[in-house]
């Protein structure tokens, strides 16, 4: 039934314009990826896995294709990192970072992790929404810039971290170790959870700290809604501020938007699979977020309305 309401939408959207036309073969590659990265082969992904490693490997190759840039020259887009576990285990995470030089050099950080929780009792948790979701929405938008006619106004780096499920590893690791001054980062845009969601509902956590993020979260594409929120520290567990990799950044006073949904039944749990996902709702779901990062990084004073607060990283 999915699989017929899919070709039904992509063929509603191939015959409306040219340009939607092409935006429905981005998303046909954007659901492919996300099938491919919440398959069995990949085991959950849990960080230090084979199926972790075959995420990896995905993920840079398809970098790699587009023409990005890496800044480890020695292990192209790897950056290696160890922390301790919860048990208090020394583990090894390895994110994947490419950029794509703008005209400055304000830097604004796409990011999403893709680690999931791996397989427990025999069952493999496969993390369709949490997060291949994310990460196949950043392959998205890393094609997007790479074949786009003209240079983006900020230098945009593509980052997908490791470990997030083990406490936001691989971004801390980034932050305590960026392959930039931490001072030129203006913004992380982190996604994290934005394929399920049975009310065309996607929440953009941050504006409570950085009102002046709101006017850019506007979307013309039709039927979602994108609503600012999760982010007051009055709402306790509903409060997202740091519950998941931009909480790295926020912890250096970088401002962030987080894009994500609210849990649902299919939550940290074997039955996350892409056969539950919403694929409607995802395909637009990411044509907002690409259109909200291309209305803030044409914008030419995310560095002086932030200067205040982009200040406080140097202190």
């Amino acid at each position: 039934m999915k699989s017929y309401l899919l070709f039904s939408f992509a063929l509603l959207l191939s015959c409306s314009s040219v340009k939607q036309g092409h935006q429905s073969k981005e998303n046909e590659q954007l659901l492919k990826d996300l099938e491919v990265l919440s398959s069995d082969a990949y085991e959950g992904r849990k960080t230090g896995t084979k199926g972790a490693e075959m995420a990896r490997h995905f993920i840079s190759t398809r970098l790699s294709k587009l023409g990005l840039k890496s800044y480890n020259e020695q292990v192209p887009f790897i950056h290696e990192f160890s922390f301790n576990d919860r048990q208090g285990k020394k583990t090894t995470g390895k994110n994947v970072v490419a950029y794509i030089p703008g005209k400055s050099e304000s830097v604004i950080v796409i990011s999403a992790h893709y680690d999931h929780l791996g397989v427990r009792e025999n069952k493999i948790f496969n993390g369709a929404d949490d997060n291949a979701s994310g990460v196949a929405a950043l392959l998205k938008f890393a094609a997007h810039y790479a074949k786009g006619r003209n240079q983006p106004n900020h230098t945009l780096v593509f980052a997908a971290f490791d470990a997030e499920e083990m406490g936001l590893q691989g971004a801390k690791a980034f932050v305590a170790s960026p392959p930039v001054p931490l001072d030129k980062i203006v913004l992380n845009i982190n996604m994290d959870m934005i394929a399920h969601n049975d009310k065309s509902e996607l929440y953009a956590c941050g504006t409570f700290k950085y009102p002046e993020l709101k006017p850019y979260l506007v979307t013309t594409v039709p039927d979602i809604k994108v609503l600012p929120g999760h982010d007051d520290p009055k709402m306790g567990q509903d409060d997202w501020t740091n519950q998941s990799d931009q909480g790295a950044f926020n912890a250096k006073n970088i401002p962030f938007i987080y894009f994500g949904v609210e849990d649902h039944k299919d939550y940290h749990k074997e039955t996350d699979e892409f056969q539950h996902i919403n694929q409607v709702f995802y395909s637009k779901a990411a044509d907002a977020i690409l259109e909200i990062i291309g209305r803030i990084d044409s914008g030419t004073t995310l560095q002086s309305i932030f200067r205040g607060k982009l200040q406080m990283k140097k202190q």
